[in-house]
C-alpha cells in the first residue's frame, strides 16, 4: 500500500492473506471519496481483520470485540458530518457482535460496515466463524461444523437493510468499487468480503473461489428484493459478486430529535458542569 492513506505499522498477516486485498481496496475507496484525514474514522473490533485500521492514517477507534458498530454509531450521532466506516472480520460482526449488526440495520445508521469474511478465527487459530459451512473442518474443528451457516446478506435483507453488496478480496479494485458506493450510500450499508484464509481455510482458497464467483451483469435490478434475496442464499454453484441490492430510505439521523442542527460534539457543554459530575463521580465509592 502507498499514497496519502500509509502508515508505517507493521501488522502479523500472513503472507497471502486476503487482508491485504482489502486494506488496499479500503485505501483505494477512501482516496476516492475526496475527503480529508480528519473528515474520516474507521472502526473495528478484535481480531485479524479489525487490525487493518492501523495500517490506515485516519481517525480510528479500536474497540473491544464485538462491539464496533455501536462504537461507530455513537460517532455517527455526536457528528453526522463524518464519514464512519466500520471494517472488522465476520466472527467479531456477526458472532459476538451480532446483536448490534441486526439493531444498526434496523435502526438504519448511516455507516458503512466491511466485513471481511474468511469462516475462521485467524486470531484464535482456527476455530469456524459464525458462516462456516456445515461439514467444515479445520485445525480445532477435526469433526466438522454440526450447524449450518450464518447467512449475512440474507439476514441483512429481510431485515431491510438498504445497500447489501458483496466483494472479493483478490479483486481490489472491484471490492472498491462497492466499498466506495456503500460510503456514498445515505444509510446502513453492507459489503461483505470473501475472503481466503490461507493459513486456517484449506477449503475456501484463492482457487476455490476462482472457479465460484461471478459478477452480477450490469442490467441486474438492484431495486428486487426478491431477486436479491434469491442471489444472497446462492453458495453451493456459483456465489455472485456486485450490489445485490439498493434502496433508500430516512436515516436514523434524519429521524432521532435530537441528532439535527447543530452536531453533538460541536455543541457547548460548561465547564464547571463536566467538572462537577467528574467530582460526583470521583465520590462514589469504587
Amino acid at each position: 500500500m502507498t499514497g496519502k492513506y500509509e502508515t508505517d505499522f507493521e501488522n502479523a498477516w500472513c503472507p497471502g492473506c486476503g487482508n491485504f486485498g482489502i486494506l488496499n481496496a479500503v485505501t483505494m475507496a477512501l482516496e476516492a471519496t475526496g475527503r480529508e484525514k480528519h473528515e474520516i474514522v474507521l472502526v473495528s473490533g478484535i481480531g485479524q481483520a479489525a487490525k487493518l485500521p492501523h495500517s490506515v492514517d485516519v481517525n480510528v477507534f479500536n474497540g473491544l470485540h464485538g462491539r464496533a458498530l455501536p462504537a461507530a454509531a455513537a460517532i455517527k450521532m455526536a457528528n453526522p458530518g463524518l464519514t464512519v466506516i466500520v471494517t472488522s472480520g465476520d466472527g467479531d460482526i456477526y458472532g459476538e457482535g451480532g446483536n448490534h449488526f441486526l439493531h444498526n440495520i434496523r435502526r438504519n445508521v448511516d455507516i458503512a460496515l466491511f466485513v471481511h469474511d474468511n469462516q475462521v478465527y485467524g486470531l484464535t487459530k482456527g476455530q469456524p466463524s459464525p458462516t462456516a459451512n456445515a461439514g467444515w473442518t479445520g485445525s480445532l474443528q477435526r469433526a466438522g461444523v454440526i450447524s449450518g451457516p450464518f447467512p449475512p446478506l440474507a439476514v441483512a435483507l429481510a431485515l431491510g437493510c438498504g445497500f447489501v453488496a458483496r466483494g472479493y478480496a483478490a479483486d481490489p479494485a472491484f471490492t472498491s468499487d462497492l466499498m466506495l458506493q456503500a460510503i456514498r450510500f445515505p444509510g446502513f450499508a453492507l459489503v461483505d468480503i470473501l475472503q481466503p484464509c490461507v493459513t486456517f481455510n484449506r477449503k475456501n482458497t484463492y482457487q476455490w473461489y476462482g472457479k465460484m464467483v461471478h459478477k452480477l451483469p450490469p442490467d441486474h435490478d438492484v431495486t428486487d428484493r426478491g431477486k436479491a434475496m434469491t442471489l444472497a442464499l446462492e453458495w453451493e454453484e456459483r456465489i455472485p459478486l456486485g450490489v445485490l441490492y439498493r434502496k433508500e430510505k430516512p436515516t436514523f439521523e434524519q429521524l432521532h430529535p435530537q441528532v439535527p442542527g447543530l452536531p453533538l460534539g460541536e455543541r457547548e457543554t460548561p465547564e464547571e458542569a463536566v467538572r462537577a459530575l467528574l467530582r460526583r463521580r470521583q465520590a462514589v465509592p469504587g
